[in-house]
C-alpha cells in the first residue's frame, strides 16, 4: 500500500495557502490562517479523522475572512483528490452522527468522482465571535468541488452556533475517516458497478 499523502500549493492575488496531508495519521494537525475559528474547525477534521494536516493560509483577511476560509477549503479538496489515488480498495462512503450538548448533527461522504453538496445549517445566529457563520457553505462548497465527493450536511438540532458547526466538522472528519479507510474485503478492487470513480 501506497503512503497516501499530498502537498498542495495555491497562490492567487487573495491568498497564498499550502496543504500538507497524509490519510494514513495520527490526527495531528498544524495550522496558521489567520483565522482561529477557522484552524479549531480543520484541528476537528484531523483529530477526528486521524488525519495529520498541515495547514499555511495567508489572504486579504483585512477585507474579511471570505477568501481564506474558500481558498482553505479549494486547497484542502486537492490535497484530498491528489492524496487518495486510485481509490481501489476504499469503502468509499463513509457517515457519522456527533452530539455536542444540544447540538447533533450528521454528515455523509460519497467519495463518487462528481462533486456535490447539501447543506442543511439552520444557525441560529450569524457570527460565533468575529467569524461570519456563511463562510462554512464557501468552505465546504470549496472542498466538495476539488476533492470531487457528494457530500450532505445537516445539522438536526442546536441552539448554540458554536455547537451547531463543531458538531458538523467532527461528524464530517468521523465520516471521511470511515470513507477513506480500506475495505478488507475489497481489496485491489474499485467500490463502483463502472469500475473508476
Amino acid at each position: 500500500m501506497s503512503e497516501r499523502k499530498a502537498s498542495v500549493e495555491r497562490n492567487t492575488l487573495e491568498t497564498k495557502i499550502r496543504v500538507d496531508i497524509n490519510l494514513d495519521g495520527t490526527g495531528k494537525g498544524q495550522f496558521d490562517t489567520g483565522v482561529s475559528f477557522l484552524e479549531h474547525m480543520m484541528d476537528q477534521i484531523a483529530r477526528h479523522g486521524l488525519i495529520d494536516l498541515d495547514i499555511k493560509a495567508a489572504g486579504d483577511n483585512h477585507i474579511d475572512d471570505h477568501h481564506t476560509v474558500e481558498d482553505v477549503g479549494i486547497t484542502l479538496g486537492q490535497a484530498f483528490s491528489k492524496a487518495i489515488g486510485d481509490k481501489k480498495g476504499i469503502t468509499r462512503y463513509g457517515h457519522s452522527y456527533v452530539p455536542l450538548d444540544e447540538a447533533l448533527s450528521r454528515v455523509v461522504i460519497d467519495f463518487s468522482g462528481r462533486p456535490g453538496l447539501e447543506f442543511n445549517v439552520d444557525f441560529t445566529r450569524a457570527r460565533i465571535g468575529q467569524f461570519d457563520v456563511d463562510l462554512f457553505y464557501e468552505f465546504f462548497q470549496g472542498f466538495v468541488n476539488h476533492a470531487n465527493v457528494t457530500l450532505h450536511i445537516d445539522n438536526l438540532r442546536g441552539r448554540n452556533a458554536h455547537h451547531q458547526i463543531e458538531t458538523v466538522f467532527k461528524a464530517f472528519g468521523r465520516a471521511l475517516r470511515m470513507a477513506l479507510e480500506f475495505d478488507p474485503r475489497m481489496t485491489g478492487q474499485m467500490p463502483s458497478t463502472k469500475g473508476s470513480l
